[in-house]
């Protein structure tokens, strides 16, 4: 699933990027990477694991990211790390804005690549960042519609969908309805990357950028909705927290996922030998962070299985994530 998402927010990244003038290469390869650094069960395994890591730093996806590309990645004999440009270091560490307050991974790795945390990141990077909210509200309400959870009537209720639904029964009178929710998701993607291409053509000229410093310094994101999309959008996204990711059969699985991830956490800090050779350490901070590492590179497959292994049953579909 993580996988299709990050596909998803390429092309559109990729599409973007295009018409914007960008470096279409950089932006793709920051939208494919941005999510790299989740544990498994995305956000609510993210939650759990850093409660259990507190003592130890915490963890946080970003800048796991960063770490997993420039220091646990390591397939060339001359160097750690895949060796990207700092545009690419810089764009997955601080995509979703400036960094006020850095975990203990991304300070460690701004002491080696000053990333400039403080700043706003490359339009590359922000145009990931929103090509990541516009796949991520996509997806759901066609995963949400397909899978019951949300009522089409209910999501008609809300402007931008009204609008474009109304907008598709027009192009199509007498349209199959699953034809016309398909039509409802392309149509939405199309609408939200027009409204960025314009958006933030306007906000870029309106701040007279010249250069990459005039980006970085222009206190604000160039990349963007509109007010008009941005309220539709908003709009859109309550509706889906309160629908959808609040539901109760979600709310279910999501407590059961971070269950999982406390669990072995746990496990695995009261007895280190239970992981694999390679992932011990001598030094008991050290230790602890690599139990993160460890933790966070698992599919959910695998930590449902480990969790099976090592503690004990789990009420979560193995099969099915």
């Amino acid at each position: 699933m993580r996988l299709t998402h990050s596909i998803e927010v390429a092309q559109i990244g990729r599409t973007i990027a295009r018409e914007l003038g960008l470096n279409e290469d950089l932006t793709e390869a920051l939208c494919l990477a941005h999510d790299l650094g989740h544990p498994p069960f995305g956000h609510g395994g993210e939650h759990a694991l850093d409660a259990a890591l507190a003592d130890a730093g915490g963890f946080d996806h970003n800048a796991h990211t960063v770490r997993i590309v420039t220091r646990m990645e390591t397939p060339y004999p001359d160097f750690d790390g895949l060796n990207l440009s700092w545009e690419a270091l810089e764009g997955l560490a601080k995509h979703n804005g400036p960094v006020a307050k850095p975990t203990w991974a991304m300070a460690e790795a701004n002491g080696e690549w000053d990333l400039e945390l403080s700043t706003w990141p490359g339009l590359e990077a922000q145009v990931a960042a929103i090509s990541d909210d516009i796949a991520y509200d996509n997806h759901d309400v066609d995963d949400g519609l397909r899978a019951g959870l949300l009522e089409l009537d209910e999501l008609l209720e809300l402007s931008l969908v009204k609008r474009l639904w109304a907008n598709i029964g027009d192009r199509h009178p007498g349209i199959p309805l699953e034809k016309r929710q398909r039509a409802l998701t392309r149509d939405m993607i199309g609408a939200m990357v027009e409204d960025v291409l314009a958006e933030t053509d306007r906000r870029v000229r309106e701040a007279g950028v010249q250069t990459i410093s005039d980006v970085r310094s222009a206190g604000r994101s160039l990349a963007g909705f509109s007010k008009e999309l941005a309220a539709e959008e908003g709009e859109l996204k309550r509706f889906l927290y309160d629908r959808l990711y609040g539901s109760p059969e979600l709310d279910m699985v999501r407590k059961e996922a971070e269950r999982v991830v406390t669990n072995l956490a746990s496990t695995y800090r009261d007895d280190p030998a239970q992981l694999p050779e390679p992932w011990r350490r001598d030094d008991e901070l050290e230790q602890l962070r690599t139990i993160g590492d460890f933790i966070a590179g698992m599919t959910d497959r695998f930590a449902i299985a480990r969790h099976r292994e090592l503690v004990g049953p789990v009420n979560l579909p193995a099969d099915r994530l």
